[in-house]
């Protein structure tokens, strides 16, 4: 479950940084032209959900460079055990 978790979140920052990309080269914000402007309930649902997912990124970067800077068991991004 915690695998499916992470592939999610990684998908959704992906989207999200292609999005500020977007809105950087071309002030073209994909969310806000799909659901309807910046401030409506859904673009920031959707806004709050991307953000979420680059916390969740973060702190499951921080458990996989751990184990595998110490080799200990199991990462926890890719499920790969020591020696795969």
């Amino acid at each position: 479950m915690k695998r499916l978790i992470n592939i999610l979140a990684y998908i959704l920052v992906i989207i999200g940084a292609l999005n500020w990309g977007l809105w950087g080269f071309f002030q073209f914000d994909v969310v806000a032209w799909l659901f309807g402007g910046n401030t409506a309930w859904l673009s920031r649902l959707i806004y709050a959900i991307i953000g979420l997912s680059g916390l969740w990124c973060l702190g499951s970067c921080g458990r996989c460079c751990k184990a595998l800077a110490c080799k200990s068991g199991e990462c926890s991004c890719c499920g790969k055990k020591e020696g795969q």
